[in-house]
């Protein structure tokens, strides 16, 4: 229930704005959201509103007017659309269980999701994307606590010896070591994604979780060494893939890195570090 403060905030802005109010308005709030125009000290109530139209014309009906990814398409999809509700995102730049930042959810809005229905929303102007990200923060409390933000890591460059066939193997061999200790037991010793503790694995929404096809060009977190890295160092918030930033240092990443790449098919020209 909404508190008499959260209330008379909304019909103010509301007479202020010209809308009218009534609790059945109220109820097409998302559920988080009781005061979401001052919910972290910056969004205008003019900027939430857009980002709910925007949201409504575009991704309510798969992720739900609740954002809970039960919108109206969502069982038929092969992949269930995300769930914001929770607060967890898979693609970021910031530490594992750390909030995305705006640019994060830019990325991912705009880039879509490889293998998913999730597609690419370039058509959408800057104001139009930055009214969704504020309005996709007012379905999780996670975004009103300061211990749930951290600022994106720095990444290195890709190595030089990326673009070169000869020290890449050489690499490869040496991330295929630490892939078979550390990552064969969920991804398979292929990195086909069916490793034997693959079968039992959860995500924070209490679904099953299908390690990834290693083998694949295009790959969810995005086709380059430079995206691969990220993951090893970042993880993926809500899934079992956590990250490996405390266990292998940057050397033993980018090897790994050059061992997944060996996996795609020869015939797929292999990414440089030019371009990563």
């Amino acid at each position: 229930m909404l508190s008499k403060a959260a209330v008379a905030a909304i019909r103010k802005r509301a007479a202020l704005a010209g809308i009218g109010f009534s609790w059945m308005s109220m109820l097409a709030f998302p559920l988080a959201a009781e005061d979401a125009p001052k919910a972290r000290g910056g969004a205008s109530y003019e900027l939430y509103m857009q980002g709910r139209h925007v949201y409504e014309q575009n991704c309510l009906i798969c992720h739900g007017d609740r954002g809970d990814g039960n919108g109206e398409m969502a069982k038929d999809l092969p992949v269930k659309p995300r769930s914001f509700r929770e607060g967890f995102f898979k693609f970021r730049s910031t530490p594992y269980d750390k909030l995305p930042t705006d640019n994060d959810l830019r990325r991912t809005i705009t880039g879509g999701l490889s293998g998913t229905t999730m597609g690419m929303y370039k058509h959408l102007g800057e104001k139009d994307l930055e009214a969704t990200i504020e309005y996709l923060k007012s379905f999780s409390r996670r975004w009103r606590k300061a211990d749930n933000y951290a600022a994106a890591i720095e990444f290195p460059a890709p190595p030089a010896w990326l673009a070169d066939a000869g020290a890449r193997t050489e690499h490869a061999e040496k991330g295929r070591v630490i892939f078979s200790a550390m990552c064969a037991g969920c991804h398979g010793p292929a990195g086909d994604g069916n490793g034997p503790a693959a079968q039992a694995l959860k995500d924070a929404w209490g679904q099953s979780v299908t390690p990834a096809d290693l083998r694949q060009p295009h790959l969810r977190c995005g086709d380059g060494p430079s995206d691969i890295f990220r993951i090893l160092t970042t993880g993926m918030s809500g899934t079992p893939m956590v990250s490996f930033a405390g266990a292998l240092g940057v050397p033993q990443r980018w090897d790994v890195v050059a061992y997944v790449l060996s996996l795609r098919p020869d015939n797929l020209q292999q990414p440089t570090a030019r371009n990563p």
